[in-house]
C-alpha cells in the first residue's frame, strides 16, 4: 500500500536531516570518468536537440489524447516506444521475448470490487560486456503516461498534453538507449530502458515492475535507478538531483558533472523536501525495494497538470543537455568496479521502515 500523508510527513521530515551527512563513499578524484573516452562522446552525440524535441512532441501531440492509464492512446503510445527501442538492436525487457509487459491494478477512488485495469509498459536492456556484472542491472526510467482528457480551460483545451510532464522524460529515456546502443562495446554492467505506464494513477506501472521484474532482470538485479519525471522547462542551466544525500550516486553525479563543464548543466540537491517529492515518482518503488535512486526533476510550473503543458513551452537545449549528463552518469556507475552503495542511515529510513509499514 502507498503511505499515507502522514507517513509522508514523518519519514519525509527524518530523510530531510539526513542531508547534512551528504553523499558518502566518493571514490579517488584522480580516477579516470567511463564518459572521458572518444567513444563515449560520440555516443552522447547522438542526443541532439532535435530529436529529442521530436520525440516529446510525437508522445504530447493531441492525437495522444494526454496518454491516460488505461486508454487507446497509451497503448499506442507504448507500441510506438517499443519499435523505437526495437530499432535500436536492444533486447525486449518485457518479458516473454516481448518489449511491452502487461500488469493490472484496481483504480483509486472506486469500489474495491471493481474490476482490474490492464495496462503496458515498455522495458528494452542492453545486455554488459562483463560476463560477472552483466547481472547487475541500471535501470533508466520515465512515465509515458499522462492525465488524458478533462474539463477544458478558459481557451476550450481539453486535452492535457503532458509535454513536460512526463513526454520529457520519455524522450530523454529513449535517447539514452539509443545513445548506448551506440556504444562499440557496452559498459561492463547492463542496462535497462524503462517506460512505465500508471504513474499518475498511483505509480502503479513501476510496483509492477520493480516488485516483480521480468527476465532477464528477474535471474540478476538491479543496482541502481536513475529516474526521470518533468526535465525540459525551468531553469536553463539547472536540474534538481532528488536523493543524492541516500547514497554514494551523489557522489559519483556530482564527479561527472565536473567532468563535464561543456554540458552548462548542474545538478543540485532537493529544493523541496516538504513537498516529499521523494515519494511521488516511479524511483520510490525501486528504492523501497532497496535499489539506490537519483530522481532528477526540473520542479512544477503554472502548466503542471493543465492543458497549457504544451510542446512549444519545452527547452530543448536545456532537455538535450541534460540528458547527455544522465547518459554520461549511467555509464559511469554501469562501468565502475563496484555497485552503488546506500548510506546506512537511508537506508534504514526509506527501505527497512517503510518495509515495516506494508
Amino acid at each position: 500500500m502507498r503511505l499515507k500523508g502522514s507517513d509522508w510527513r514523518v519519514v519525509g521530515g527524518m530523510l530531510a536531516c539526513l542531508a547534512v551527512g551528504a553523499c558518502a563513499g566518493d571514490e579517488e578524484a584522480g580516477t579516470p570518468l567511463s564518459g572521458s573516452s572518444g567513444e563515449a562522446r560520440a555516443a552522447a552525440a547522438t542526443i541532439t536537440e532535435a530529436d529529442f524535441l521530436d520525440r516529446v512532441a510525437t508522445l504530447a501531440h493531441d492525437s495522444m489524447r494526454g496518454r491516460a492509464t488505461p486508454s487507446p492512446e497509451i497503448e499506442e503510445a507504448a507500441r510506438w516506444i517499443a519499435g523505437e527501442l526495437a530499432a535500436m538492436g536492444l533486447e525486449p525487457g518485457g518479458g516473454g521475448g516481448e518489449f511491452i509487459q502487461r500488469y493490472s491494478f484496481r483504480p483509486r477512488f472506486v469500489d474495491v470490487e471493481a474490476p482490474a485495469v490492464d495496462a503496458p509498459n515498455v522495458a528494452a536492456v542492453l545486455t554488459g560486456s562483463d560476463p560477472e556484472l552483466r547481472n547487475e542491472y541500471v535501470v533508466f526510467s520515465a512515465h509515458m503516461d499522462h492525465v488524458g482528457v478533462r474539463e477544458p480551460d478558459a481557451s476550450g483545451d481539453s486535452i492535457y498534453n503532458g509535454a513536460d510532464d512526463d513526454a520529457s522524460g520519455t524522450a530523454a529515456v529513449i535517447e539514452i538507449a539509443e545513445a548506448f546502443a551506440a556504444l562499440e562495446e557496452p559498459p561492463p554492467r547492463s542496462t535497462v530502458f524503462l517506460l512505465v505506464s500508471g504513474e499518475e494513477r498511483g505509480l502503479h506501472g513501476s510496483r509492477a515492475y520493480a516488485d516483480d521484474p521480468p527476465e532477464p532482470v528477474a535471474s540478476g538485479r538491479m543496482v541502481a535507478n536513475l529516474n526521470m519525471d518533468m526535465v525540459g522547462r525551468n531553469w536553463p542551466d539547472t536540474i534538481v538531483a532528488i536523493g543524492k544525500e541516500h547514497s554514494d550516486l551523489g557522489a559519483t553525479l556530482e564527479r561527472v558533472n565536473a567532468a563535464h563543464p561543456e554540458l552548462g548543466m548542474t545538478a543540485i540537491d532537493d529544493l523541496w523536501p516538504d513537498e516529499n517529492f521523494y515519494f511521488r515518482s516511479d524511483h520510490y518503488n525501486f528504492a523501497r525495494n532497496g535499489v539506490p535512486v537519483l530522481f532528477f526533476f526540473n520542479g512544477t510550473h503554472d502548466d503542471y497538470h493543465r492543458p497549457s503543458d504544451e510542446v512549444e513551452l519545452i527547452d530543448a537545449g536545456k532537455g538535450a543537455r541534460l540528458t547527455r549528463l544522465i547518459f554520461y552518469l549511467g555509464l559511469e556507475i554501469a562501468s565502475a568496479p563496484e555497485p552503488p552503495e546506500w548510506n546506512p542511515e537511508s537506508r534504514r529510513m526509506i527501505v527497512e521502515m517503510i518495509e515495516s509499514r506494508r
